[in-house]
């Protein structure tokens, strides 16, 4: 008797597109593949961030990451996952110069990584290089808000939308990115009410991280919500607080090399007997 192995589909990008005001999308960055199949089984979509600079190199912004780097790491994720769509994020001075630069580079990660789609920063002054990605055939996720890449000009990572009077240039943004073709848009750091007023004003899903529960979806930095971060920002719940249980095991084991308990007899090999 034969047995039929069901077929695992990976998310498509109509199919996040289609979430807009539906069940909220879950979604997590990754970096590698043990930890994206994990998140595999959960999330709708999972983000080669290109905060992999911070989390995995311990550079102090995402400034220095370049693009080589996230091809890397979004082959590992793509190579261990099977169902969530994945997104690749453009890193910095590898699309703001000009829509062909940002063709060329984001057709780079799509081939080289297999990836889904491709995520870059800023609203209405990206739109036009949105609207040339998209029409051949690169989909784009957007993302305004606190753009972290933007954090020099900006003064820090600073919360968005907290004087109220900003709210319609970041209303803006979103409607431009919107109209040009993006398929979803993530939110970051900015007030409640205003992230509302966004998500109601586009007719794509948004991805909230500092935002709002009203938000069509949500994303965290894998490694922030599992407490491997000593330090994380207001916006981010601590699900788990792996950086202790790891430092636990890591002085277990140092004690027992140092004591000759490791290996033990169910650690080593020993010949066949006569």
């Amino acid at each position: 008797m034969s047995t039929q192995t069901e077929v695992i589909r990976r998310n498509t990008v109509p199919q996040i597109a289609n979430r807009k005001g539906g069940e909220p999308i879950v979604s997590l960055t990754s970096y590698h593949a043990h930890t994206a199949a994990i998140v595999d089984k959960y999330a709708d979509f999972i983000l080669v961030g290109d905060s992999l600079g911070m989390v995995m190199h311990g550079m102090e912004s995402t400034v220095g990451v370049p693009l080589d780097l996230m091809i890397m790491h979004g082959k590992a994720v793509v190579r261990g996952t099977k169902k969530a769509l994945i997104v690749v994020d453009m890193p910095f001075g590898s699309y703001e110069e000009s829509p062909n630069m940002a063709f060329r580079n984001a057709a780079k990660i799509m081939k080289e990584t297999q990836c889904q789609a491709v995520k870059l920063e800023g609203g209405a002054r990206m739109a036009e290089t949105i609207k040339f990605l998209v029409e051949r055939g690169i989909p784009v996720m957007a993302h305004i808000g606190l753009t972290p890449q933007s954090s020099h000009v900006m003064g820090g990572f600073k919360t968005q939308g907290r004087d109220e009077d900003t709210w319609p240039a970041h209303i803006a943004d979103a409607v431009a990115v919107c109209e040009a073709g993006a398929f979803a848009v993530v939110v970051e750091g900015v007030v409640e009410p205003l992230a509302d007023k966004i998500t109601a004003a586009v007719d794509i899903p948004t991805i909230g991280i500092g935002a709002s529960a009203n938000c069509d979806g949500q994303i965290l930095v894998l490694e922030d919500m599992l407490g491997l971060n000593p330090w994380v920002p207001k916006f981010v719940k601590k699900f788990g607080n792996l950086g202790p249980m790891i430092e636990d095991a890591v002085s277990e084991y140092a004690d027992e090399v140092k004591t000759r308990n490791f290996p033990g007899p169910d650690n080593m090999y020993q010949p066949k007997k006569p």
